[in-house]
């Protein structure tokens, strides 16, 4: 039976790692992602999971270690945030290229410098074209949810790739809150047994991995990632249905909240989402028609689920919590190119806010809706929420 724990969101990603039980797990601290691997440790020490531990000396060689035993058939596991995401980009990459199925919780925190060890997405945002399918999770329960679903979804054949599961730096991982577990048994059947089709230690059936791929070949296998991210967005749908079947929680690309007659929509991700919904409800017992979409799934983009939801509406608020130099805002920007094709554009307005951890209050929020109200979104214009004057 599912069982209430209270916890820190870090102990719910532990949680549902030691439910999977991953062959190999490679671990090295880094704030605020650190408590993850400890936990997760624990588990190790005590017998409760038969995994192999290996402590790293960086988090490059985290990446590289994972990106070994996955190739090698294991079903593998780490964990990172920020500057540690920026050390292991390279091997990002290749585990990406290498199609392999490796699990990854990203605890969200800003990019030095100036050194920073608090919320936002700036590395999550660096990894964006990576070829990594992407989750963002707004509060323990769906971060625990997402670290099951991403299992299976990577390690079905015609995908075949890594997936980071993204949560807020403190906000998420070090707040204590309650959430549902569910059985180990039941964890533990959706998963499944990993069998490799490719493993580099199967001699009957010899494979390269990580070869010089020249001009001859490289455009191809390129050309394959995205057949396996076309396919990420297939399955999805069919993941989480099947995770709705044993858990009672309904996920989709989408959260929305409030859209169907909603004449103005504000988008953001991850735990803001929570305070934005505060603010929706408020606004709506003052007669104002506002709702808000959450993306829960950032990478494969669901394009197509934004134009049906955003078509026609008269503003779209979009909230990012990092920064593209020189560039639209990322989500912004990805938002506003799925719009090109729809029959009615909303107008649309471009916020950062939150960045290094800064509040974000629902008084911020609310003047982001009133500026929709009052006719000044400006899609060429980029402006702050909580910035000091």
């Amino acid at each position: 039976m599912p069982v209430k724990l209270t916890v820190t969101g870090a102990h719910a990603v532990a949680h549902a790692m030691r439910q999977i039980n991953p062959d190999v797990v490679a671990a090295y601290p880094i704030t605020p992602q650190t408590p993850v691997v400890e936990y997760y440790a624990n588990f190790v020490a005590d017998g409760i999971v038969d995994t192999v531990l290996v402590p790293v000396e960086s988090e490059h060689s985290a990446m590289s270690a994972v990106v070994g035993a996955a190739a090698a058939g294991a079903r593998t596991m780490t964990a990172t945030a920020a500057n540690g995401l920026a050390l292991m980009i390279e091997i990002v990459y290749i585990a990406a290229s290498n199609r392999l199925p490796i699990i990854m919780p990203v605890v969200n925190r800003a990019l030095s410098g100036p050194l920073n060890i608090h919320c936002d997405h700036s590395d999550a945002m660096l990894a964006r074209d990576s070829g990594w399918i992407q989750f963002f999770t707004e509060n323990h329960q769906e971060a625990y949810d997402f670290m099951i679903i991403a299992t299976k979804l990577a390690e079905k054949e015609n995908v075949l790739l890594p997936v980071m599961v993204n949560l807020d730096g403190f906000i998420t991982s070090h707040g204590v809150e309650s959430f549902e577990m569910l059985d180990d048994e039941v964890v533990k059947e959706f998963v499944g047994t990993w069998n490799p089709k490719y493993s580099l230690l199967d001699t009957q059936n010899p494979v390269t991995y990580g070869p010089v791929d020249l001009f001859d070949y490289y455009f191809e296998h390129h050309r394959q990632q995205e057949e396996g991210m076309k396919h990420a967005y297939e399955e999805l749908p069919k993941v989480f249905e099947e995770f709705a079947e044993i858990s009672g929680r309904k996920y989709d690309f989408l959260d929305l909240y409030k859209t169907d007659d909603a004449d103005y929509i504000m988008v953001i991700m991850n735990s803001t989402a929570s305070t934005a919904k505060y603010v929706v409800d408020e606004l709506r017992e003052e007669g104002k028609k506002v709702g808000l979409i959450k993306p829960q799934v950032f990478t494969p983009f669901p394009k197509k689920e934004f134009q049906k939801v955003l078509n026609g509406r008269k503003g779209v608020i979009v909230l990012d919590r990092a920064m593209s130099f020189g560039k639209e805002a990322p989500l912004y920007s990805l938002i506003k190119s799925s719009l090109y094709e729809v029959p009615s554009r909303p107008k649309l307005g471009s916020y950062i806010y939150g960045l290094g951890g800064r509040n974000t209050s629902p008084k911020m929020i609310r003047q982001a809706f009133e500026d929709a109200f009052n006719g000044n979104l400006l899609a060429d214009e980029q402006r702050y929420l909580g910035l000091r004057e």
